[in-house]
């Protein structure tokens, strides 16, 4: 009886922690995704904010330094301060 109550918790645990990863792991920007180096082609996600301070991630896609393509993520949105700045040294550049 004991050992059917430890599989249970350990099993409610195992889906806790798998679900725990696939929510945050969009969540993490500038990860390169995808990369070629041959064409010089990569995709990554960044996060761009407009003048309100409201930040969406993007999925950016560039090759050789220029943008390809760029596509929003779903839900990956956030709404800072209006006091709050920008930390990243170049925010506005989407290939560098």
């Amino acid at each position: 009886m004991n050992i059917k109550k430890i599989l249970i918790i350990s099993f409610f645990i195992l889906i806790l922690l798998i679900t725990t990863f696939l929510i945050l792991n969009p969540l993490i920007t500038g990860k390169v995704i995808q990369s070629n180096s041959e064409q010089e082609i990569y995709t990554h996600t960044k996060a761009i904010c407009n003048s309100s301070n409201f930040c969406q991630d993007y999925v950016i896609t560039c090759q050789n330094k220029t943008l390809i393509n760029s596509k929003p993520i779903t839900g990956a949105i956030i709404q800072h301060s209006e006091d709050w700045q920008d930390p990243r040294t170049n925010p506005k550049e989407l290939c560098e």
